[in-house]
């Protein structure tokens, strides 16, 4: 079994997305009811008295109060969310050869938050130095947001891309 089939999509009963479990965990619940199958792998569970195509994503049978996802700034999360790419040259560098840094410098107000730090090379970190992106010439390959969960969970989790079925509810 592939590692991209490990993974079940758990949706809320209004089909928003809620975490990633298991595929153990989602058969239980598929064999419990309290959730229906809206996709399935190829793959093919047998038991002795059953046969059950692995579930992709299921859906909760009833809706859940969800918590709001706050993804928690960290080091590890910033460069997932940049995909190990310094964001001044779009070069793609090994976790170990990045650092940060402060789109507006601390020492000009700027904070340590998704909004104003990116993930970039040594190199360009010094060429920047304590300027701003304008002053120092060096234009962001994209603007610093506040990441979505899914994305970083997807990644997190080992996978190099979305699951196919998954593709239609993230």
């Amino acid at each position: 079994m592939t590692n991209r089939i490990h993974w079940t999509l758990l949706l809320n009963a209004t089909f928003e997305p809620l975490m990633v479990i298991s595929w153990k965990k989602a058969v239980v619940m598929v064999i419990l009811d309290k959730v229906e199958v809206v996709e399935e792998y190829e793959r093919i569970l047998r038991g002795v008295s059953f046969a059950l195509r692995l579930p992709a994503v299921i859906r909760l049978t009833r809706y859940v109060r969800r918590k709001t996802l706050l993804v928690k700034f960290s080091r590890q999360n910033l460069y997932v969310r940049d995909r190990d790419r310094c964001q001044y040259c779009g070069i793609s560098f090994e976790q170990k050869e990045l650092t940060y840094d402060h789109v507006i410098p601390r020492s000009k107000g700027g904070q340590t938050e998704w909004t104003n730090v990116v993930t970039c090379c040594t190199s360009c970190n010094l060429k920047k130095g304590g300027r701003t992106p304008e002053e120092a010439g060096m234009p962001l390959m994209r603007k610093p947001r506040v990441p979505i969960w899914i994305p970083l969970l997807i990644r997190s989790l080992g996978l190099n891309e979305t699951p196919d079925p998954w593709k239609d509810y993230l």
